[in-house]
């Protein structure tokens, strides 16, 4: 049997297994009855609701991008000469200084005439492609530096990564 049908039928096998698995599971007990006021409890979107604080989340985004952009730098064997246009590289594509503004909210969207809503949201896009533009420049401007294998390494974490 070549390995992806082996592969397959593994995965068929796990998925059946746990669908079994699952099917033969009592439901949990019923909680007992409610007695207090609503109010007191969390809802069941409470978790949902509850939004990261902006500055913490700026900065996991931050190292997490850090982390990344060195991993990429060492797996690239960046070279003395390609120095320069790593350094524009990584620039371009560092996350935004301020966190991303959140959403409006929908009452403030209901005030809104419909040309206005349009042209808010032409705006926005707007931003996004003058954002992915200068991206695309900064990931193009790299790339005509690299290696024939530098250029493969590269394709290939653009791919997993998106």
């Amino acid at each position: 049997m070549n390995r992806t049908a082996h592969r397959l039928l593994l995965g068929t096998l796990l998925a059946t297994s746990s669908a079994i698995a699952l099917a033969q599971t009592p439901p949990p007990p019923a909680g007992p009855a409610h007695t207090g006021p609503v109010a007191a409890r969390p809802g069941p979107g409470a978790q949902r609701d509850a939004r990261p604080d902006p500055a913490q989340l700026q900065q996991r985004m931050a190292e997490h991008h850090a982390r990344r952009m060195a991993e990429l730098k060492v797996l690239l064997q960046i070279t003395p000469a390609q120095e320069g246009a790593w350094t524009a590289f990584a620039a371009a594509m560092q996350p935004p200084a301020q966190p991303p503004q959140p959403p409006m909210a929908r009452a403030e969207l209901d005030k809104l005439t419909a040309p206005q809503r349009i042209d808010l949201q032409a705006r926005h896009e707007a931003e996004r492609a003058a954002h992915m533009k200068q991206r695309g420049d900064a990931v193009k401007a790299l790339y005509a530096q690299l290696s024939p294998l530098q250029q493969k390494a590269f394709d290939q974490q653009a791919r997993r990564h998106g």
